[in-house]
This record gives C-alpha cells, structure tokens and sequence, in this order.
C-alpha cells in the first residue's frame, strides 16, 4: 500500500471533469428560468456599485448575502454534495458567509470617502468580470451556453463578485468579509487545477490581487475624485 504522501490532489479528486461540468448543466436546467433573473441581479449590482454611497454598499451587502445562502443551499447541498463529501461543510462556509454580510449590511460602519481609485477600479471590473466574463467560459473552451456559471446561481462567478463589490466599498468589516470568498476562490482554483481545467488560475489569481490591495493599503487611501 503506497504512503500518504504519494498521493496528489488529482488522486484524490472523486469525479471527472465532464461529471463536475454535467452538474452546472443540470442546475440551470433545473431553476431554468432563475439564470435569466440572476443576469438581471447582476446588472443591478454593477449598477449599485457604478453608484456607490451608503445606501448602495448596503444594498449590495444583502444582495450578495442573498445569493450566498442561496448557492449555499440549491448548489452545495442540492448539487455538489452528491459528488464530493465536503460539499456538505462548503454549504456551512457559504451561509456562514451569508449571514455576516447579512450582519455588515445592517450594523457596518460606512465610510462615507469613497474607496482607492486603484482599488475601486479593480473592484468594478471584477465584479463585472463575474457578471458578464465568467458565464461566457463554458461556450468558449467548448463546452456549450448550458453549463455557464452565472453570479448568483454558480459558487466562482458569485465569489468573486462578492470580492468587487467589497472593494468598490469603504467598510470597516471589509477585511473580513474577504476571508470565505478568496478561501473559496482557492479551493475552486485547486480543484479545478486537479481536473486539468484551463481556466484554473482565474479565481486564485483574482482573489490574490483583491486580498493585496486591501493588505497593501488601499483601504484608506481616498480617490482623486474624494479629494
């Protein structure tokens, strides 16, 4: 019997790369037509933040605390669990997450200054990178519109639209917040990785840049435009 440590992540991944793909196929098909609504949410997000201000980050705090609840039920529980064990604790994680956005939107401490312009402007195209970038993989690397991850119904577009929206935002819980979405984003990263998915890269790498800019403080600097 060969040792622990011999083992790779791709040696202990328990489906194939088409089963994983199958089951986003299913899940829309499933909710069809709550993806055309998820497109929709999405473009109201953009919106909010393009906006930005108080009200606008707090509205944004209980859409994404929304989504994530939802992903955590009808994709985790509903969806992955079948084929991966831990899916069960990412469902815990998910609306863990949930409901401290749910908490920040109500009792968060806003800071009226708008963020970094370099962190803003990051944050904006992520968010909408997850909105309109990410469901158009899925067609371009051959795999058809039906397995498209959208924000708001798939874990990675929704994820990393959680990680924009908390950079166009100036709040003082923002860098907790962070912590489950760039976890995740890594998790999807290695799996995906262990399934020899070209796309990867994309979450880790974006969740690295957004966790950067908050450590490299950009938190506090204000825009030219606050100036």
């Amino acid at each position: 019997m060969s040792e622990w440590w011999t083992y790779s992540l791709r040696d202990l991944l328990l489906f194939s790369s088409r089963t994983y793909t199958r089951q986003f196929e299913l899940h829309n098909q499933e909710w069809w037509p709550l993806p055309l609504f998820a497109l929709a949410l999405g473009a109201a997000l953009f919106a909010l933040a393009w906006r930005g201000g108080e009200r606008a980050g707090r509205a944004q705090l209980l859409v994404l605390a929304t989504c994530w609840l939802w992903v955590a039920w009808a994709w985790h529980v509903q969806r992955y669990a079948p084929i991966n064990w831990a899916a069960g604790y990412f469902a815990w994680a998910w609306g863990v997450q949930a409901v401290l956005l749910g908490v920040v939107a109500w009792r968060g401490s806003f800071d009226a200054a708008p963020a970094a312009a370099l962190r803003r402007g990051f944050g904006l195209f992520l968010l909408g990178a997850a909105w309109v970038i990410y469901p158009l993989l899925a067609p371009l690397l051959g795999r058809g519109w039906t397995p498209a991850e959208l924000f708001g119904m798939a874990p990675d577009p929704t994820a990393l639209a959680t990680l924009g929206v908390l950079l166009t935002i100036k709040v003082r819980q923002a860098g907790w917040l962070l912590v489950i979405p760039a976890a995740w984003s890594l998790i999807s990263g290695a799996t995906l990785w262990a399934m020899d998915a070209p796309e990867f890269w994309i979450a880790p790498l974006a969740s690295l840049l957004a966790v950067g800019l908050v450590a490299m403080g950009f938190v506090d600097q204000p825009s030219s435009a606050g100036k």
